[in-house]
């Protein structure tokens, strides 16, 4: 009874900004490390960006500098802000948030549906 619903994809030109929404709602609890993953056409899924319970971050090398991850708590919300935008990010995003369900006692994750994301003038 978990629903992840992503938002904010879209077209923008070369050097331009997006910022990705992700939140969890329904039944979820105990939300711990939240990702994001790109999948970018003829390629395999890669992981983009980690942010922890305790909000240390990680990113993929090709991004850094460029994306912040950061994570609304009260809201079970990841976000992505996504600076200086170039046309290899073009990809469908994907948010991956890992919690709980009543009536587990463990953890699992919880997939967005994909947001597309195209970087093009």
């Amino acid at each position: 009874q978990v629903r992840v619903v992503e938002s904010g994809g879209g077209l923008v030109q070369p050097g331009g900004s997006l910022r990705l929404s992700c939140a969890a709602s329904g039944s979820i609890f105990s939300v711990s490390v939240m990702n994001w993953y790109r999948q970018a056409p003829g390629k395999q899924r890669e992981l983009v960006a980690v942010i922890s319970s305790s909000s240390n971050t990680n990113y993929a090398d090709s991004v850094k500098g460029r994306f912040t991850i950061s994570r609304d708590n009260a809201k079970n919300a990841v976000y992505l802000q996504m600076n200086s935008l170039k046309p290899e990010d073009t990809a469908v995003y994907y948010c991956k948030i890992r919690g709980r369900s009543r009536p587990a006692l463990t953890e699992a994750d919880y997939w967005g549906q994909g947001t597309q994301v195209t970087v093009s003038s």
